[in-house]
């Protein structure tokens, strides 16, 4: 690969901070990827009573993420910082925000907590465990940790929020942006989501996932569903709103049949 293909691969695009529900923001990094596509680096923040940042984004884009991140909420203020595992794109800036944020409270799955205080050096007094199906009381609501159908991580826990029923799937339903930036995957063609999101789980999140048995993977889909959620944020794929939420289900039941081809 050529110096120039590299400086290409290694360009971040820039997307404002979106609000997708009342107080509910996704903060926003995106890098070209093989194949004329782009891919969403994504956060989040609610503006709760008790504010929560979900995931801390990656050190290349330190300076642009901490300020749209203070640019919604002020560090002091910030009480949680929900995690949802410990990769370099969802935690590459914990150690810092930590610093900023004197009165947050790092929260994670188990296990996930013991693998950020031994590899980040994270005080476990600064950390809360919320595993799978538990709870987190932010004042003004209770939100839910829910381990997404499908990670890369065993420890990956995503976050619901049945006030405004927004579902932070962490790595779950990934698929690439077309290099024209969208905010939403109702805004690019579905074919080419459709196509992106095989290509992404089976060749880069989730290679197991020919292995896995549909019907067992249509029952955690269905789980899903029962929360009635009515908007996922992903870390790496535009927002999905709407009757897309169920299409993104059904095309997710459909991956271990699919048989995609290459990234590249």
């Amino acid at each position: 690969m050529s110096a120039a293909e590299l400086d290409y691969l290694a360009d971040l695009l820039r997307q404002e901070p979106l609000e997708i529900a009342p107080d509910t923001f996704v903060i926003r990094a995106a890098m070209h990827a093989f194949g004329g596509v782009a891919t969403n680096l994504n956060s989040m923040v609610i503006r709760a009573r008790e504010p929560v940042i979900v995931d801390t984004g990656i050190v290349t884009s330190r300076k642009e993420w901490f300020g749209d991140v203070f640019s919604l909420v002020e560090p002091e203020a910030v009480r949680w910082i929900f995690v949802t595992h410990d990769d370099p794109d969802h935690a590459g800036n914990l150690v810092e925000a930590l610093e900023r944020c004197p009165n947050a409270t790092v929260v994670a799955s188990r296990g996930g907590s013991f693998r950020t205080a031994a590899c980040l050096g994270v005080p476990l007094q600064r950390i809360r465990m919320v595993d799978d199906g538990e709870l987190l009381d932010v004042g003004d609501r209770v939100l839910r940790a829910v381990r997404p159908p499908v990670y890369d991580s065993p420890y990956t826990r995503g976050l619901f929020d049945p006030t405004t029923r927004v579902f932070y799937s962490s790595d779950a339903f990934c698929a690439p942006t077309p290099t024209e930036l969208v905010d939403y995957v109702d805004q690019m063609p579905e074919q080419m989501w459709a196509e992106g999101m095989a290509r992404f789980h089976h060749h880069s999140l989730c290679p197991w996932i020919s292995l896995v048995d549909e019907r067992r993977l249509r029952a955690e889909l269905d789980k899903l569903a029962s929360l009635e959620i009515e908007v996922i944020a992903g870390s790496h794929t535009p927002v999905i709103r709407g009757a897309w939420v169920a299409r993104a289900y059904e095309q997710m039941a459909k991956l271990p049949s699919t048989a995609p081809q290459a990234l590249y």
